[in-house]
């Protein structure tokens, strides 16, 4: 439905489409006006006036209904409207041109095609503006499909990063237990718990700055050196100006967490994970590959989650190297 005019603004159209409306009689009434004694030179300029308040009451009920009361978007049924009211328009404007200012010739052809071309105009002006917001109103429509389908499948990845996280925690959790280490097996569970934290609470972020990304795998780099004590460790170089670029929520948990799931870690496989920015606003992460010899069942999450969130967040996509000796991923900032 087309936004609402104010009466002033109607008026305003009103009076300025009559002053066009009738630009043959107002370059003409000089002529008209010549010769003409005193008498007939004031009733000469009030039948003017009479004509021209007559378009603007024309005009504005004209404009009115058809921005405010018709919203067909058939253009022959707004013509048809439109012509019928003007019609009754210019018959009371002849019956009181010819009662009181006795101008018959004011009544002809020309007056007729004025009013014709007025609810021609109102009409096309009517039905242009009703398509335009019809037009609108279906692109406002869609956008917000658009946007609804992005947080639907943004919400089902995210979703997919819970249970794959939360089985690979417990792993660890049961060897701190078999440990008998009461201690750290409580930070173990607080950190756990702030990592659980930030995972319930990703649900209504979509970006967020890599300050607060690192903060969360600081908890989740405590967790997985205390599991593997001196086995892993996390170097973490990051350019302070890029602290507040942004990154999808849930960036580096599926990276870290794939380092564990995917290689080997022991005395004789020691894994260095190292957490840099480059010149080019990328955080990378990389690490050596250590291949387990057997293949770890997983739920097909890590990377290809990763890729379709930075996609649907950036519409930018990750880069992914690997030699077979460093497996490397960079992640777009912005």
């Amino acid at each position: 439905m087309p936004k609402k005019y104010s009466i002033y603004q109607l008026i305003a159209i009103s009076l300025v489409a009559a002053l066009f409306i009738l630009y043959p009689d107002i370059t003409w009434l000089p002529f008209e006006l010549r010769g003409l004694n005193h008498s007939d030179w004031i009733n000469h300029v009030y039948f003017f006036v009479f004509r021209y308040i007559s378009f603007v009451v024309l005009i504005f009920f004209l404009v009115r209904i058809n921005l405010h009361k018709l919203t067909t978007t058939l253009f022959k049924q707004r013509v048809i409207y439109s012509t019928l009211i003007a019609v009754g328009f210019y018959a009371v404007y002849g019956f009181i041109s010819f009662l009181i200012f006795t101008r018959v010739r004011h009544f002809g052809s020309l007056v007729l095609f004025q009013f014709f071309m007025v609810s021609i105009l109102t009409s096309l002006g009517g039905h242009i503006i009703i398509l335009y917001h019809e037009k609108r109103k279906k692109e406002q429509q869609i956008e917000e499909l658009i946007v609804k389908n992005l947080q639907s499948r943004y919400d089902a990845l995210t979703n997919q990063i819970n249970p794959h996280f939360f089985f690979n925690s417990l792993n660890g959790l049961t060897s701190l237990i078999r440990k008998k280490d009461d201690e750290m097996t409580l930070d173990y569970v607080n950190k756990l718990s702030d990592v659980f934290r930030y995972i319930l609470q990703s649900d209504k972020k979509g970006l967020i700055t890599l300050n607060e990304e690192l903060a969360f795998a600081d908890s989740f780099r405590y967790m997985m050196e205390v599991r593997f004590a001196n086995k892993l460790k996390y170097t973490i170089d990051i350019d302070p100006d890029a602290l507040n670029l942004r990154l999808p929520v849930l960036s580096i948990l599926p990276l870290l967490d794939n380092i564990v799931v995917h290689n080997s870690i022991d005395s004789d496989h020691k894994m260095n994970v190292v957490i840099q920015t480059n010149s080019e606003n990328e955080l990378v992460v990389s690490n050596p590959v250590y291949p387990k010899l057997t293949v770890p069942v997983t739920n097909g999450t890590g990377l290809e989650n990763l890729e379709s969130r930075c996609m649907l967040l950036t519409n930018k996509s990750i880069k992914v190297e690997n030699d077979g000796k460093m497996f490397t991923v960079y992640l777009p900032l912005i």
